[in-house]
């Protein structure tokens, strides 16, 4: 029972001595921040990128699939899919002559 108590005692006695941080520790803290800072934002580019994915299925004969396909060739907005080139669309695996066609019409 004394041991405990001695054992406690030296715990909290030396514990509130203030012990240097060795630079590997520093290291790891800043790590951790850095590894948490870059977890946000690729959550936010996350929703922003469902965002536009769910902007260009508002366009007629757009998709989900095609929707997806289209944002991932670099058409991020409806503007960009309208303004493309036909040969440009065609491109995009998922896009065929019709969904250019009726595109083409909202110009």
């Amino acid at each position: 029972m004394i041991s405990k108590f001695l054992s406690k005692l030296k715990s909290i006695l030396f514990k509130s001595a203030v012990t240097p941080e060795t630079p590997l520790k520093k290291e790891k803290k800043a790590a951790k921040t850095a590894k948490t800072k870059t977890k946000t934002k690729t959550k936010t580019k996350g929703v922003n990128s469902k965002k536009n994915i769910e902007t260009l299925t508002k366009l007629p004969g757009v998709g989900a699939k095609s929707a997806k396909a289209l944002y991932e060739a670099g058409f991020k907005t409806t503007k960009a899919v309208i303004a493309a080139d036909e040969k440009d669309l065609l491109a995009v695996s998922g896009v065929g002559i019709n969904l250019v066609k009726k595109l083409k019409k909202l110009k």
